[in-house]
């Protein structure tokens, strides 16, 4: 396939401002979780370096900030800690919420994928930021209005990205083509949720414990799954709202800004 052809894949822009999409949670689920059983170490390498880097980052800034414990007794040091990890991580995990875009779309990845979209890296700490200000919010005032924020705003990284678009821009269209589909896209993400509280059981009831050592490999193992079906479930739902136009890329080329077309 020439590298000039152009595939477009999953829906589009308009339609989805006019909210002219399904999403069914069973579907999406399903489909991701049959996406996962292949996909899920690249992913899983891609989140370790990204946890790491934030470890180091965390270790550094707090030993400037006076230590854990200051940090944690201080809120403004708790701010500024969590608002440069942000700033840090988020240009690499873009890379890693890009993986499960891809494979949506039936492209392969590889864990260097974190490295691939460092030039949007500005545009997408900004975004990461706003958002998480704009949930944190929410979350303040009553709960609900920073839940119904969370569900709209989850796919605008990936906007940033692929669409290329301002921060501003993406979590603008974000909020008006989501809020169409809103209770859908949330059950699929109190699914995931309560998956995640079934790992955590096992581990909370056994602390302490001679089974705690057992928990704790279980609750890995099972996250080892969870956190690539997660990405790899953003990916399927940017896709049925959004849609991608695409470079044909042969399995030899690297995939990177020059596979997506603005």
């Amino acid at each position: 396939m020439e590298k000039d052809t152009i595939i477009q894949v999953g829906g589009d822009i308009e339609k989805a401002l006019k909210g002219d999409y399904k999403i069914n949670p069973k579907q999406v689920l399903t489909e991701a979780w049959q996406k996962t059983g292949n996909t899920r170490w690249t992913i899983n390498i891609g989140l370790l370096f990204v946890l790491v880097l934030g470890m180091l980052a965390s270790v550094v800034l707090g030993q400037y900030l006076g230590g854990i414990e200051h940090i944690f007794e201080n809120p403004q040091a708790s701010m500024i800690l969590n608002l440069v990890v942000t700033i840090v991580i988020w240009p690499f995990l873009a890379g890693v919420e890009m993986m499960g875009v891809l494979h949506a779309v039936g492209v392969k990845t590889q864990p260097k994928l974190v490295f691939a979209f460092l030039r949007r890296g500005s545009w997408v700490a900004i975004c990461a930021v706003m958002t998480s200000i704009f949930v944190s919010l929410g979350l303040q005032l009553l709960i609900f209005p920073g839940i119904f924020l969370a569900v709209v705003l989850s796919l605008t990284i990936p906007l940033v990205v692929e669409k290329r678009l301002s921060p501003a821009k993406a979590i603008v269209l974000s909020i008006k083509a989501l809020r169409f589909q809103w209770f859908n896209i949330f059950t699929v993400y109190l699914a995931l949720v309560a998956i995640l509280v079934v790992a955590i059981l096992p581990l909370a009831l056994a602390q302490g414990s001679s089974l705690s050592i057992f928990a704790a490999v279980l609750f890995f193992v099972l996250m080892s799954y969870l956190a690539p079906l997660y990405f790899n479930v953003k990916g399927i739902l940017y896709r049925d709202i959004f849609g991608m136009k695409i470079h044909a890329v042969a399995d030899d080329q690297q995939v990177g800004n020059d596979t997506f077309v603005a």
